[in-house]
């Protein structure tokens, strides 16, 4: 039952630069300040939902001045202060801050899924870099080879040993090396800034490790399915939503009910005045409020419920969601792992058969075109083998981000 979304972000990846680029996006990047400011938010209205339990006190401070025909001036001052408690009878303001409280868990799970996310973006965006550098180093050194090819098919002709097909169609393969080195360095710098961005800092050269120097472990676990209800942070956050729909379509439905206040109030000289008439007069005034509404407190009622029905599906979904995304991951991973066998066995035969003609265009008849192919299916084959290695690193982190990993 044991998960790899148990596993600290430390403990999965354990290259020490992109640990420090995590670091740094945690700390500094601006959407999960936004879901920190979010928090704070919902605990503040909770903290209000709170306190709408307590009596509510008002001071009411008079002061006059007043003279007639030129007498010394009177002074007056009165200090009046009344104070109302609603009671929560039909449970008004127990629903109120219980959509309060889901409403704050909700935006704690979205604080997680929003640093899940990031943890995420950040490494893959890191080991798309040790792959495009992987690439980049082929790609240079497959361009000086053509170079020299070239050079040597050159002397050949000048020789009478090989004619001009065959130099051209080499310095065509050098260009094209040549062009996707330059796309590679574009790639690479886009990339770059976009992770200086992720991590909150201007754009600039991103210090990394290299692509075969990356370790993660050969067995993954996703455990049961009922655990994706725990550590998923999307799926607990529709949860709460589904929690703060339903407190809200109750908190519609008391509102048919009488809103009973209790008031009171005392005079300039601090004495209490209690008018239990006052009191019942209220009671009875918001005992016909609901009679008199124009048919809001019905509309809303309606409203409350068709959004709770569509926070129920909205649930229901992420479950489905979540389920998908877990299979497609761990898919990704099982897939490329098979493809890398694939392409070392690829790899190792292609480099036989480059030997083979090599040495049949020596001393048979084969054309130097086939060279030139052979090289080039050599050159393909060892860039999708870094493709794939990334690949599988990809699904790895899909996978951990997947089952709700780094959220803590």
């Amino acid at each position: 039952t044991a998960s790899i979304a148990t596993l600290s972000w430390r403990e999965l990846f354990t290259d020490p630069q992109l640990v420090q680029w995590i670091e740094l996006g945690l700390e500094q990047n601006t959407d999960l300040q936004t879901a920190r400011l979010r928090v704070e938010q919902a605990e503040a209205t909770l903290m209000t939902s709170k306190l709408s339990f307590l009596p509510s006190v008002s001071l009411n401070p008079e002061g006059t001045l007043s003279s007639y025909d030129g007498a010394k001036t009177s002074k007056t001052y009165s200090l009046g202060a009344s104070a109302s408690w609603e009671i929560d009878i039909f449970g008004s303001l127990r629903n109120a801050k219980k959509g309060s409280r889901a409403a704050l868990e909700q935006s704690r799970a979205y604080q997680q899924a929003v640093q899940s996310q990031l943890i995420a973006t950040i490494a893959d965006t890191y080991y798309s870099l040790l792959m495009l550098d992987e690439q980049l180093d082929i790609t240079r050194r497959t361009a000086k080879s053509w170079q020299e090819t070239v050079q040597s098919l050159q002397a050949l002709m000048r020789a009478g040993e090989q004619n001009q097909a065959a130099v051209a169609q080499a310095e065509a393969s050098r260009l094209t090396a040549e062009q996707s080195v330059l796309s590679l360095e574009k790639q690479i710098k886009e990339l770059e800034n976009s992770l200086s961005t992720l991590v909150g800092i201007v754009p600039q050269a991103i210090e990394r490790g290299k692509l075969s120097e990356a370790v993660f472990s050969e067995q993954l676990s996703v455990g049961i399915p009922l655990q994706l209800l725990g550590k998923r942070p999307d799926v607990r956050q529709a949860e709460y939503a589904l929690a703060e729909a339903f407190y809200a379509t109750n908190q519609a439905r008391s509102a048919f009910y009488p809103q009973i206040t209790l008031s009171g109030w005392t005079n300039n000289s601090g004495a209490a005045i209690v008018n239990p008439g006052n009191w019942l007069l209220q009671a009875v005034g918001s005992l016909t409020q609901p009679l008199f509404n124009k048919g809001k407190n019905i509309a809303n009622l309606r409203i409350a419920k068709a959004q709770q029905e569509e926070a129920l599906l909205a649930f229901q979904q992420s479950l489905l969601d979540a389920g998908a995304e877990v299979n497609n991951a761990l898919t990704q991973w099982q897939t490329a792992r098979q493809s890398l066998t694939l392409d070392e066995e690829k790899i190792e035969q292609l480099e036989t058969a480059l030997r083979s003609t090599r040495l049949l265009m020596q001393h048979g008849n084969t054309n130097y075109l086939e060279v030139l192919t052979a090289q080039q299916t050599l050159l393909d084959a060892r860039l999708t083998k870094v493709s794939d290695r990334y690949e599988e690193i990809q699904g790895v982190i899909n996978l951990y981000h997947a089952l709700g990993g780094g959220a803590d």
